[in-house]
C-alpha cells in the first residue's frame, strides 16, 4: 500500500506543469509523508453538477491545475462530441487563489483541441460570465470560483449554452470524457490563441441592470454595502451609479478582493460573525438597509433595523419581499424555488394568479422552469432577470431590493412592515435551518441512514402526516439524496450539501395570524416550534 501510493504520487509529480504543487507534492514523497499523501491519493475529485470544488494542493483529491487542465479537457471533448467543433468557450475567475490560472489553462486547452476560447478582462462576479454566454452565443462558459468556500478552496463551475449549469445526464457525460483523459501530455495546451474580453461584454450587462428596475421608481434609500473580500464591489457600485442611487456606504475592510478573507471565519454572509464589520458601519451611518455579496457576487445578503439592532433577513424572507415586489409591479410569468425554500412563494403566486413550480435545490434547476420570471432559493439566491441571467445574481438582487426600499420609504414605511403585511395576509411563514458541519463524512451518511431506517413519527409533538424518501423522486421531481416531512401546519426537509461536508436540515412552520396585532404571540409560538423540532430532529438523526 505504501509503496503503492508513492509509486502513484510520483506518476502524479511527472506531469504536474505547477512549480508550487510540484514542490509541494516533491517534500511529501521525499518525507514518505502517508498520512499526508493517502488522503489526496484516495480517489479522483468527482465532476458533479456543480463541476469541481475542493481544497488547493497537490493530487488528484484537490484543487490544482492538473485536475483543472483534465476537467477542462473532458468538457472540449464533451463539446465536440454535441457537434459543437469550433464552438466558443467564455471563461471567467474570481479572485481567489490560483483562479486567474486556471482559467488560463482552461482557454489553452480549448484552443489545443479546436474550440474558440474567451477569458473575462479580470476577476468579475459569477452572473457577468452567466450573462456573457448567451450575449456571445457561446456553447459553453466556465466560472473558476468557489463561491463562499473557506479561503483554501477552489472550484470550477460549468454552464452550457442555455446560460445555466450543468444538470444529468451532461455532468455524467462530462465526466466520463474526463475518466478518459490518459495523460496531461495527451493535451494540447498552446501559449496563446485565445481571446481576452475587452470591457464591452461588463458594459452590456450593465446597461442591462437598469431593466430589473421599474422606470421613473424611487432610488432614495440609502445603504451599507460589503463586498465580503470578493470582486463585487467595482460592478456593484456601478449598477447603483447608473441607477441613480445613493452611492453605497462601503465596509472599507472587506472591500476590495482579497483570497484570504482576513476578516471572516468563512466568507459567507450566513456564518456568524460575517457581517460584524458591515453592521459596525451601519452603526456608524444608519442606512436604510446593509447590503452584502458574497466572495463572487451572486448572492445577496440584506440586513434592516429592528428595535434599534441590525439584523440579517433570511433568504426566505428577501425571497418573498422580491416576490411581492415584483407582482405589485405588475410581474408576468412563473414563479419558482426549490424545495428547501419557504412555501410562502407559493401563497404569494397563487394569490397573484401566477404560476408557481417547486424544483430541486439549487439554480441549476430553477433556472431550467419553463417562462421563469422569478426564482429564488433560501441559501441568499435570487434571479430576478431570466432573460438576462439564467443564474441566481446578487447585483440585479441588490437593485431590485433597494427599489423596493426605496418605494416604501417614501411611504414611511420599511421592509419589516412588508413582510408583516405578509404575515397577516398568507399566514406567519418561519422558517430555520439545522446545519452540521462534520470533518467525517460518515456521520452524514449515518445519520440519514437512522432517518430511513427509524423515521420519526412526530416532531414538537406534531404528527408526520406524510414522510417520503426522495430518492425515489416524486410525482414532479427527479430523484436526489433526501427526506422531506409533512407535518401539521410544518414541514422539514433533510439532505446532505452538494458543495460543503454539511449535513442540512430545512424547517418552517406556518402560523395563522389574524391581525397585525397578533403577530408577536404567532412570532413566539413559532420560534417555541422551531427550536422543538431541531431539537427532536437532532435526536431522531443522531446529531
Amino acid at each position: 500500500m505504501h509503496d503503492d501510493l508513492i509509486t502513484r504520487a510520483k506518476a502524479w509529480l511527472e506531469e504536474d506543469p505547477d512549480p508550487e504543487t510540484r514542490a509541494e507534492l516533491a517534500k511529501l514523497i521525499e518525507a514518505a509523508d502517508v498520512t499526508e499523501l493517502a488522503p489526496r491519493f484516495s480517489g479522483t475529485l468527482q465532476f458533479g453538477t456543480a463541476g469541481l470544488r475542493g481544497e488547493l494542493g497537490a493530487g488528484p483529491m484537490r484543487m490544482n491545475r492538473t485536475v483543472v487542465i483534465r476537467a477542462a479537457a473532458g468538457l472540449a471533448a464533451y463539446l465536440k462530441s454535441q457537434g459543437h467543433t469550433d464552438g466558443l468557450v467564455v471563461i471567467g475567475y474570481d479572485a481567489r487563489h490560483k483562479s486567474e490560472d486556471f482559467a488560463r489553462d482552461t482557454a489553452a486547452v480549448m484552443t489545443g483541441a479546436g474550440l474558440r476560447a474567451a477569458v473575462l478582462p479580470r476577476p468579475l462576479p459569477t452572473p457577468v460570465l452567466a450573462y456573457a454566454i448567451r450575449h456571445l452565443g457561446a456553447a459553453a462558459g466556465v466560472e473558476v470560483t468557489a463561491s463562499h468556500n473557506p479561503p483554501r478552496d477552489n472550484g470550477y463551475k460549468v454552464y452550457l449554452g442555455d446560460g445555466s449549469q450543468i444538470v444529468p445526464p451532461a455532468d455524467a457525460d462530462i465526466a466520463a470524457e474526463i475518466d478518459a483523459v490518459r495523460s496531461l501530455n495527451d493535451v494540447p495546451r498552446p501559449d496563446s490563441g485565445w481571446e481576452t474580453l475587452d470591457d464591452s461584454v461588463l458594459d452590456a450587462y450593465l446597461a442591462r441592470t437598469d431593466e430589473v428596475l421599474a422606470a421613473g421608481s424611487p432610488r432614495t434609500a440609502r445603504t451599507v454595502y460589503t463586498a465580503m473580500h470578493g470582486v463585487g464591489k467595482d460592478v456593484l457600485l456601478a449598477a447603483f451609479e447608473r441607477a441613480g442611487f445613493p452611492a453605497p456606504a462601503l465596509v472599507a475592510e472587506q472591500a476590495d478582493p482579497d483570497p484570504d478573507f482576513p476578516t471572516v471565519a468563512f466568507p459567507n454572509p450566513e456564518e456568524p460573525g460575517a457581517m460584524d464589520l458591515a453592521f459596525a458601519k451601519a452603526r456608524e451611518t444608519d442606512p436604510d438597509l446593509v447590503i452584502a455579496n458574497d466572495p463572487d457576487a451572486d448572492r445577496c445578503a440584506v440586513a434592516v433595523k429592528e428595535n434599534d439592532e441590525w439584523r440579517m433577513l433570511r433568504g426566505d424572507e428577501v425571497g418573498a419581499l422580491l416576490a411581492a415586489h415584483l407582482v405589485n409591479r405588475g410581474a408576468r410569468g412563473t414563479f419558482a424555488e426549490s424545495i428547501v425554500s419557504s412555501s410562502l412563494l407559493g401563497r404569494i403566486a397563487e394569490k397573484a394568479g401566477l404560476p408557481y413550480e417547486e424544483t430541486l435545490t439549487g439554480f441549476k434547476w430553477i433556472a431550467r422552469v419553463d417562462g421563469l420570471r422569478y426564482g429564488y432559493e433560501e441559501a441568499l439566491g435570487y434571479c430576478v432577470d431570466p432573460e438576462g441571467v439564467r443564474d441566481k445574481d446578487g447585483i440585479t438582487a441588490a437593485l431590485l431590493i433597494t427599489e423596493l426600499a426605496s418605494a416604501l420609504k417614501e411611504q414611511g414605511r420599511t421592509l419589516l412592515d412588508l413582510l408583516d403585511d405578509l404575515a397577516v395576509e398568507h399566514g406567519l411563514h418561519a422558517t430555520d435551518q439545522l446545519s452540521v458541519r462534520v470533518e467525517d463524512l460518515s456521520v452524514i451518511a449515518d445519520a440519514m441512514r437512522r432517518l430511513r431506517e427509524q423515521p420519526p413519527t412526530e416532531l414538537a409533538g406534531l404528527a408526520i402526516t406524510r414522510a417520503e424518501d426522495l430518492t425515489r423522486g416524486t410525482e414532479t421531481l427527479p430523484p436526489t439524496d433526501g427526506l422531506r416531512y409533512a407535518l401539521e401546519g410544518a414541514r422539514v426537509i433533510v439532505r446532505p450539501s452538494g458543495t460543503e461536508p454539511k449535513l442540512k436540515c430545512y424547517l418552517e412552520v406556518v402560523v395563522p395570524v389574524a391581525t397585525h396585532a397578533d403577530l408577536p404571540a404567532a412570532r413566539a409560538e413559532a420560534a417555541g416550534l422551531l427550536a422543538t423540532i431541531k431539537r427532536d430532529l437532532s435526536t431522531a438523526a443522531g446529531i
